[in-house]
């Protein structure tokens, strides 16, 4: 156990667990392994455990590397901001050297394992963890489109569960991306707004127009229709062997018009509560849509 001082100077205990969950940001990294896992089943003919055990524990490797490089870079970042400054780097539990240990052999576990199932779902993991530590962390404080370039590895986990399961690259895994693709711009926007003035404590741009202003709120409102309309395109028969039924589809139009109804009301108000129910609405997203997805091939 490590102390560290607490809002009221009194000394609270955080376990090497806990700031292993902290480093690799354990919550978002098992949501995005439960996308990765949604794609498995979307793509597998029959259910392989060995494999989806690769797959989970690879999965958290990966992404979980990708956290803890992240925290490692933006080490003198996040101790400006208040939402970051009890990380366990800028806390000072934490030395760079060893939270730099965890990501390498964190990274190394994920692509033996990842390997194993096949090359291709190993290769597009090892670009994920470059274009997010290389390319999307270091771009947040020089221009908004960093969310752009965030959105590319973002969105890999859906489509990579596919190919883990079929070993191919196509149509059904690439609307699967762009699924996910589209949805980030309104999440990581939503969440942006709430967070700007400590997002601009540490010198990150987020917001696309740099303000918390309609022209922002209209970039969101656009992406999220765009999501929308690809999530749907499976029901039309044109992505392959990815289908969804007219009442799945239904549904996840629906889930996706709260978002937008949100986004509206996101516009209309300009404020963070606003914000927050969106961002909340988008988790929620996040979270059903695979479900009816996997729920609509099964039943």
């Amino acid at each position: 156990m490590k102390t560290v001082v607490g809002t009221a100077n009194e000394p609270i205990k955080v376990s090497a667990f806990a700031d292993f969950k902290e480093i690799t940001k354990a919550r978002l990294t098992l949501s995005v392994v439960f996308s990765s896992v949604a794609g498995y089943f979307l793509g597998a003919t029959s259910i392989n455990f060995t494999i989806l055990t690769l797959l989970v524990f690879g999965g958290y490797c990966m992404v979980g590397a990708s956290n803890a490089f992240n925290q490692v870079i933006e080490k003198d970042l996040d101790a400006l901001m208040n939402r970051t400054k009890n990380r366990p780097i800028p806390s000072g539990r934490m030395s760079v050297n060893n939270a730099l240990i965890i990501a390498v052999l964190m990274t190394l576990a994920g692509i033996v394992s990842l390997y194993y199932i096949n090359p291709k779902t190993a290769m597009f993991s090892a670009i994920s963890v470059f274009l997010y530590t290389c390319l999307y962390t270091p771009l947040k404080t020089k221009t908004p489109l960093s969310v752009f370039v965030g959105a590319f590895p973002g969105a890999i986990p859906f489509m990579l569960g596919w190919v883990a399961a079929t070993n191919d690259f196509g149509i059904e895994p690439g609307t699967l991306f762009m699924i996910q693709f589209f949805w980030q711009f309104p999440h990581f926007w939503a969440l942006g707004w709430m967070l700007d003035e400590d997002y601009k404590k540490g010198g990150f741009k987020m917001l696309p127009t740099g303000e918390k202003d309609k022209g922002t709120i209209a970039q969101i409102i656009m992406y999220t229709i765009w999501m929308m309309i690809v999530s749907i395109l499976p029901v039309f028969g044109i992505t392959g062997d990815l289908h969804l039924s007219i009442f799945a589809a239904v549904l996840v139009f629906l889930i996706g018009g709260v978002m937008l109804f949100f986004a509206f009301r996101l516009f209309q108000n300009r404020d963070n509560i606003s914000a927050k129910k969106l961002m909340l609405a988008s988790v929620s997203y996040i979270t059903l849509m695979p479900i009816v997805y996997v729920v609509d091939k099964f039943v």
